[in-house]
């Protein structure tokens, strides 16, 4: 049986030499670049006995054995090839488990390691691990949905509580709370409750305000109201409520996972454990922005 190192820490004394360290790579879909990247990966740490899993669609580009992304919260560490697109689809399996996020998109303000850096970055937390401290990690917030007894996968960037469809036709009639105080009410193609993480993401084309990460706070943004009020920054531990009156409600977890409900329903928006943790360097956020432009 594999003995983790995060099984270990914190349990009873462990001698180095006998912790094992399990790192899952997930490479963005389709990218060759990415695939090779995680090959060398693989390679590097096969060659310093660390196990590693991929996923199903870099193991398949490698033909190696795969493992589901959301078996990869029982590794110690995740690294994520890839955009920001790629770091949340890592992210969302690695559930409490550290994430290294190795920057092959345009911006990355998720992934802070240089492609001919990876290596290095990857082995220094493996490092980590054996020297028995584990990496040092920063904190990102998830939200979650809930409604009518449903709860929503942990979204990292926004909620969208909203109409079936954008545009003509799609709007609905919200009332949007803000810890049971009203903020607005009208109609709208619906809501956004975004993490300082998800301000930069769909938050940021619906005109919302950016919001630095060392902020503890969330973003309430109107998608296209009829006569509504200006996007709204609220305490990280808030709770949002939408209620949509008629029509058809659907709920989003960051443009993945969609909920269909029946209406009248109340929706609740809110933090939720555990937060993203991100090992490796920290993005410069401002120079991050520069790329927006």
């Amino acid at each position: 049986m594999r003995v983790s190192s995060r099984a270990h820490r914190g349990l009873f004394p462990t001698p180095v030499e006998a912790v094992s360290v399990y790192v899952g790579i997930v490479a963005q879909r389709g990218n060759d670049r990415a695939a090779s990247l995680a090959a060398s990966l693989r390679e590097r740490l096969h060659a310093a006995s660390v196990e590693v899993a991929l996923d199903r669609a870099t193991a398949t580009t490698l033909d190696v054995p795969a493992t589901p992304v959301d078996e990869f919260d029982a590794t110690d560490l995740v690294v994520s090839v890839g955009g920001d697109g790629t770091f949340l689809y890592a992210a969302h399996g690695a559930d409490a488990t550290p994430v290294l996020g190795v920057n092959l998109g345009e911006v990355g303000f998720l992934n802070a390691v240089d492609p001919a850096d990876a290596e290095t970055a990857v082995m220094r937390e493996v490092t980590a691990f054996r020297d028995g401290d584990g990496p040092a990690v920063r904190e990102v917030p998830r939200i979650a949905a809930s409604a009518d007894g449903w709860r929503s996968r942990p979204a990292i960037n926004e909620i969208v509580v909203g109409g079936p469809r954008r545009g003509h036709g799609g709007a609905v009639d919200v009332t949007v709370r803000v810890d049971g105080s009203v903020y607005t009410a009208g109609r709208a193609d619906g809501v956004l409750v975004a993490t300082p993480t998800g301000s930069t993401a769909y938050n940021l084309s619906e005109r919302g305000p950016l919001v630095h990460p060392a902020l503890d706070a969330l973003v309430v943004n109107e998608m296209a109201p009829t006569d509504g009020m200006p996007p709204l920054t609220i305490a990280a531990d808030a709770t949002v409520t939408v209620s949509v009156d008629s029509g058809e409600a659907v709920v989003v977890s960051d443009g993945r996972d969609e909920r269909h409900l029946d209406t009248p329903t109340e929706v609740c928006v809110a933090a939720t454990e555990p937060p993203v943790r991100i090992a490796g360097p920290t993005t410069d956020f401002f120079a991050a922005l520069e790329k927006l432009t």
